[in-house]
């Protein structure tokens, strides 16, 4: 059984750090790059708002019945097979999973330059992560 408390819990620390995630993406990457303070805060936004988002995807396959997937990128790409996520959507936000292990574990090799990129796409696919969640637990939650 979903447990909507805890998966509302999560999207709503996920949606409270999309505003300050949406500001550092929206500045142009040469004023990113001159501010290291924003380097680091953009980093741990997207460290904390993948972590939780992993932990929603394990959440919700395990409560499909699925046994818990081998990675963090699999827990995005089989939301897709148990009808959580699109198809087409799955793959790429996945990547995200990458992201966050390049955040969290190699802090001497991460390039200021490609997580500034990162941030382009990533508030949408997150909020769009966040819109599909809320309709399969919608979805799931109907007699």
């Amino acid at each position: 059984m979903i447990d909507r408390d805890l998966v509302t819990r999560k999207m709503t620390l996920i949606a409270a750090d999309l505003a300050p995630l949406e500001s550092l993406a929206s500045k142009d990457r040469e004023s990113y790059l001159a501010s290291p303070t924003d380097e680091l805060v953009a980093e741990r936004l997207l460290e904390r708002m993948i972590g939780r988002m992993i932990d929603i995807n394990f959440h919700l396959i395990t409560e499909a019945g699925e046994a818990p997937p081998a990675d963090y990128y699999e827990s995005f790409t089989r939301l897709a097979r148990v009808g959580v996520l699109e198809h087409d959507f799955a793959p790429r936000i996945a990547g995200s999973a990458g992201l966050r292990n390049r955040i969290v574990h190699e802090y001497d090799e991460i390039d200021p330059a490609r997580v500034h990129e990162a941030l382009q796409s990533a508030a949408q696919d997150i909020l769009a992560h966040l819109r599909q969640i809320h309709d399969y637990v919608g979805r799931a939650s109907r007699p």
